[in-house]
């Protein structure tokens, strides 16, 4: 299994803190990768797939502790993710550095719902003109919270936008938002992976995330689940293809 930022991150902010996170389902014994019930740990099966897009992954404040995060799930598929703790006050200088890097264009994944977003929109088309390596950047946290990060983060404002407008109604089923449309994470990653032309990436973390979703669920719930796990066997027989 490959560790990356996501887990190094996880690991750093369990070291700092003085009392345990309590979040829903605390009792259960949990991988503290995958972040789903010991037995049935998904982390042999993690993705092992080469990408033309590089991930910054930007966290609220307490996002890297639940275990119904779906961001980790990115850093799972693509290997060149980035993964830093949002700072209103005191942004991470490498992730001011790796913004201007020269070899990257970095683009925001945010919906553009006024006007002066809207002019920042690009076409996805338009994100390897100039040769550099797409950074597509995701704030991970609640819809309240990423809009927050958004409007606080000025170095953000200039970047341009992706603006995702999914057709389909979120399959998340473990963290429900008020708003239907508001897609997990890794759905809204997913849809940005293929609409750039990375479609082995966007199958690939598509049905990693399903795979992700029924571990998760029967990790939770007493309710009777199909053993055979059959959304992680339709994941691994994607891989062996």
């Amino acid at each position: 299994m490959r560790i990356h930022g996501f887990h190094q991150l996880y690991q750093h902010r369990l070291a700092l803190s003085t009392r345990p996170f309590a979040a829903r389902g605390a009792k259960i014994d949990r991988c503290p990768y995958c972040r789903v019930e010991k037995r049935v740990c998904l982390c042999p099966y993690q993705p092992n797939i080469d990408t033309n897009i590089a991930v910054l992954l930007l966290l609220s404040d307490n996002e890297v502790f639940k275990p119904s995060n779906t961001g980790r799930l990115i850093a799972d598929t693509v290997k060149e993710t980035f993964v830093y703790q949002w700072s209103r006050t005191n942004p991470q200088p490498d992730m001011l550095s790796l913004l201007n890097h020269p070899d990257y264009f970095p683009v925001l994944v945010f919906p553009a719902e006024n006007e002066q977003a809207q002019a920042r929109t690009i076409e996805p088309s338009q994100l390897s003109v100039d040769g550099r390596k797409p950074l597509l950047i995701f704030i991970d946290g609640s819809w309240r919270e990423a809009k927050r990060i958004v409007r606080k983060s000025a170095y953000l404002a200039s970047l341009p936008m992706i603006s995702v407008h999914p057709t389909t109604l979120s399959e998340y089923v473990m963290r429900k938002s008020d708003n239907e449309q508001h897609l997990a994470t890794a759905e809204v990653a997913a849809l940005v992976f293929d609409s750039v032309g990375e479609h082995l990436g966007a199958k690939t973390l598509h049905f990693w995330f399903e795979a992700f979703k029924e571990s998760y669920m029967m990790g939770k719930s007493r309710m009777a689940h199909d053993a055979e796990r059959p959304a992680l066997q339709r994941y691994l027989t994607l891989e062996a293809h």
